[in-house]
């Protein structure tokens, strides 16, 4: 019988195809939702390798129903969403997608970032509207982006991207991050400093019990009245109430978020109402070509663990 392994959501046949050939591929049919939970729970429980998604939540319940699990493959570079504590004690090492997707992520982050402040957004739904009638001098201003200064709250791979395309328009970087780095003409600055100073607060951290509503009400309170927050590293960094309120009483001038405590992010949503607000729906990494060359290093580590080969970017 052929090692069995389970997808939560549909996937490009091509990045299945060599797997076909060795294993019983079972993968959830519908391209337009993921695997019900019920469902996940119930494939698990004969799979060998499971191949998640960052929505997927793996927690101890998933280890306890899949007594042939070898191996998780996240197709992300974070993976908050699986319980390590539980893969370790059950034996199931974890595997993500680092590197493959900086470059990506960090042109993402950047176009976030001059959308909102130049209110890219708002100004297209206008002349799709009809709202526009005239130019007028002050008409759809928004914030300069060359020469301010670009605060970035967790200086890893894709910080450092970052870093480099605010260099390329001008911009005075700073970072705060756990650990000091050597940087060519960037900073380091604490927390408060680096909100107090930056004119846009970009998150690239990592979700963690350490790093969960890092930015809250006296964070956001610290910022300047003019500053821009941009969150492109997951919803739980962020107290969405606070930066509600922030942003409504115009205590900073906006915010781009790619990432929402809640995803998908309900239609009542508070921020959702606000004009000062750019949303992307957890983009990031959403390239062609980023997200096959994901998909082969997820399909690789499934088939060196199965083969019993090293497996590369493991985190578990």
């Amino acid at each position: 019988m052929k090692p069995i392994i389970y997808i939560t959501q549909k996937l490009p046949e091509q990045a299945v195809t060599k797997l076909r050939d060795l294993y019983e591929v079972r993968m959830w049919h519908d391209d337009q939702s993921a695997a019900p939970r019920e469902e996940l729970l119930e494939q698990v429980k004969e799979a060998h390798a499971l191949w998640s998604m960052l929505s997927d939540n793996i927690d101890r319940s998933v280890f306890e129903a899949a007594p042939n699990l070898k191996i998780i493959t996240n197709l992300a570079v974070g993976y908050n969403n699986i319980d390590l504590d539980a893969a370790h004690e059950n034996g199931v090492m974890v595997t993500n997608t680092p590197e493959v997707l900086t470059e990506t992520t960090a042109d993402l982050t950047f176009a976030l970032l001059l959308a909102t402040a130049r209110r890219i957004v708002e100004a297209d739904k206008t002349v799709r509207s009809g709202e526009w009638k005239s130019w007028t001098p002050m008409g759809m201003t928004g914030q300069n982006v060359g020469g301010a200064t670009l605060g970035i709250i967790g200086m890893g791979r894709i910080g450092e991207a970052v870093a480099r395309r605010g260099q390329g328009f001008g911009m005075n970087v700073l970072y705060h991050n756990r650990t000091r780095k050597s940087l060519e003409d960037v900073k380091y600055a604490t927390l408060d400093e680096l909100l107090q100073t930056s004119d846009y607060v970009v998150l690239l951290t990592p979700l963690t019990k350490e790093t969960k509503g890092l930015i809250g009400e006296r964070e956001l309170s610290l910022m300047k009245e003019t500053a821009i927050l941009i969150n492109v590293a997951r919803g739980g960094v962020v107290e969405e109430a606070a930066l509600y309120e922030a942003l409504k009483a115009n205590k900073i001038w906006g915010a781009g978020l790619d990432v929402f405590e809640q995803e998908p992010v309900p239609a009542d949503h508070p921020l959702l109402t606000l004009p000062n607000v750019t949303v992307l729906p957890h983009i990031g990494s959403a390239t062609v070509q980023t997200r096959l060359a994901m998909m082969e290093m997820n399909a690789e580590a499934i088939a060196a663990c199965l083969d019993g080969r090293s497996v590369k970017n493991r985190v578990c």
